[in-house]
């Protein structure tokens, strides 16, 4: 089956942050302060997915207050985090949600997301992701982690779902 036809399918998609809705840069201020760099065309990319019906999750091996925030501002009612082993807040999702493997896309980006990328219907990785990770996904965006990989993804999903162009379309006319 082709990207399309599974993207078609997709009724929830799954992002990794650090390297995927991140650079994967960590940096750390004197004080012991994280920071991460999120950019803003991935999080109107994730809006405007969630507006066409698509829901949206988060999960993630590490707790941050950065995570919170961003999934915060950007309206992600599922948020896992401290998720070394990505399966169980997989299956809780799947459960709470009432979807299918092949109803589930899941975008990462190194080996502890490979169990996943492997399981759902639309198993994405990101440019910049190991080769190891390139081989066993479904499709590869063209931009790095971090730097609009996840808009292309959502972007993918609604032009599959012939919903991209009346978003488009709004935005357009105004409304």
């Amino acid at each position: 089956m082709d990207t399309i036809e599974k993207a078609k399918k997709i009724r929830l998609v799954i992002f990794d942050v650090d390297g995927v809705l991140t650079n994967g840069a960590l940096i750390y201020g004197q004080n012991g302060s994280e920071y991460k760099e999120f950019h803003v065309h991935d999080g109107f990319g994730l809006r405007m997915l969630q507006k066409s019906g698509v829901q949206i999750a988060i999960i993630t091996a590490k707790n941050s207050e950065i995570v919170a925030q961003r999934a915060k501002d950007l309206k992600i009612q599922h948020v896992y985090q401290g998720q070394e082993n990505k399966i169980p807040a997989f299956e809780d999702l799947k459960t709470k949600l009432q979807l299918s493997d092949e109803e589930i896309a899941y975008v990462g980006d190194d080996l502890p997301d490979l169990p996943l990328i492997r399981r759902v219907g639309l198993g994405v990785t990101v440019a910049n992701a190991p080769a190891i990770m390139q081989q066993y996904a479904a499709w590869i965006t063209k931009a790095k982690g971090g730097k609009g990989a996840a808009r292309e993804v959502c972007d993918l999903i609604m032009e599959a779902q012939g919903s991209y162009q009346a978003m488009v379309k709004s935005y357009i006319e105004g409304r």
